[in-house]
C-alpha cells in the first residue's frame, strides 16, 4: 500500500483469504485505506502469505477498525457477527456483501453501530469493455467494469459516503453505485437473479444436454444454443428486433409446458422468507 495515500481510516476485512476475500483484498492493498486483513483458515492463509500479507488477529482488528467487512459465507454471517459486533468500536460501521443475512434478521445489531450491505451487480450481458481480459473478468472486481447496489440498513447515515466509497474500491473498476433498501436487494438477490435468471440458466444448461443425448453433436448444439440464448435475451432486454409471430408461438407453449402460472410468488415476503431460511440453513 502507498503509505502516502492512507487515509485516517481503517478497514477490518474478516475472510480475507477465502475466494471473495482474495478479490477484495488485491483490490483494497492497492486503495487509500489502512487495511487489516482476518483471516482462519490454512488454505485462506495461505493465499495471504502468497501475496505477502500477514494477518491480523481478529480481535486486535476489530477493536481498531472503523470499517469492518464480512466476506464470509452467508450461512455463518449469523454466528460470526455475534462474535464479532461486540468488540466493534462506538460508531463503526460493519458492511456486509450479500443482503439474505441482513433481510433474515440473523446479523447481530448495536444501536451505535452502522450497518451497510453491497453487492456487485457484475459486468452486464451487453456492456462494452475495454479490454480482453476486461472481456474475460465475468465477475468482475479485476477488469472489467460493473455496477453495484449498496443499501443503508442501520444506524447512523455519517459513515454512508465513505462507506460507499469503500465498497467501489473493493469492487472496482465500479461505473455506478445503486443506493437501494436492503428488501429491494433481496428481491434481486435471491429472487430475481437466483431463483428465477440462475434456475433458468440450469435449464438451459439442461435443454442442451438433453438434445446432445437425443444425438445432436455437442459442439453444434453448443454452438447453436449459446447463439440463441444472446438473441431472446437482447430482445428482451433491449428491444433489438422483435419475436416473430412463430417464435412467440413457441413461446407460449414454453410457458404452458415449463412455468407454473404463478411463478412469480417467488417475489412475495412468504416465498421470499423461505428460500432465505433454507440458504441459511436456519430450517434445519
Amino acid at each position: 500500500m502507498n503509505e502516502s495515500l492512507q487515509t485516517t481510516f481503517t478497514i477490518a476485512l474478516i475472510g480475507a483469504g477465502g475466494k471473495m476475500g482474495c478479490r477484495l483484498t488485491d483490490n483494497l492493498v492497492r486503495s487509500p485505506y489502512h487495511l487489516l486483513v482476518c483471516e482462519q483458515s490454512e488454505t485462506g492463509l495461505q493465499r495471504l502469505s502468497d501475496r505477502g500479507l500477514h494477518p491480523t488477529p481478529n480481535d486486535e482488528a476489530i477493536q481498531a477498525a472503523d470499517y469492518v467487512i464480512l466476506a464470509v459465507p452467508d450461512a455463518l454471517i449469523g454466528a460470526i457477527s455475534s462474535d464479532i459486533v461486540p468488540h466493534m468500536r462506538p460508531g463503526a460501521t460493519l458492511i456486509l456483501l450479500d443482503p439474505a443475512a441482513a433481510y433474515a434478521g440473523q446479523v447481530l445489531l448495536r444501536e451505535d453501530c452502522t450497518y451497510v450491505v453491497t453487492h456487485p451487480c457484475h459486468p452486464a450481458l451487453f456492456e462494452e469493455q475495454d479490454s480482453p481480459e476486461a472481456r474475460q473478468d465475468m465477475f468482475g472486481g479485476i477488469a472489467a467494469k460493473q455496477d453495484i447496489v449498496l443499501s443503508h440498513h442501520i444506524g447512523s447515515e455519517a459513515p454512508l459516503a465513505e462507506a460507499e466509497r469503500i465498497c467501489i474500491a473493493m469492487f472496482a473498476p465500479v461505473t455506478t453505485c445503486h443506493r437501494i433498501t436492503t428488501e429491494q436487494m433481496a428481491l434481486l438477490e435471491p429472487a430475481a437473479a437466483e431463483v428465477v435468471a440462475a434456475a433458468a440458466a440450469c435449464l438451459m444448461k439442461e435443454a442442451l444436454d438433453e438434445v446432445v443425448k437425443l444425438g445432436v453433436p455437442e459442439a453444434a448444439a453448443r454452438s447453436f444454443m449459446l447463439g440463441h440464448i444472446q438473441i431472446p435475451l437482447a430482445i428482451a432486454f433491449n428491444n433489438v428486433n422483435p419475436f416473430s409471430d412463430a417464435a412467440k408461438i413457441a413461446i407460449d407453449y414454453g410457458y404452458e409446458k415449463i412455468f407454473k402460472p404463478d411463478w412469480k410468488q417467488v417475489f412475495t415476503k412468504e416465498a421470499l422468507d423461505e428460500v432465505l431460511q433454507r440458504m441459511l440453513h436456519l430450517d434445519r
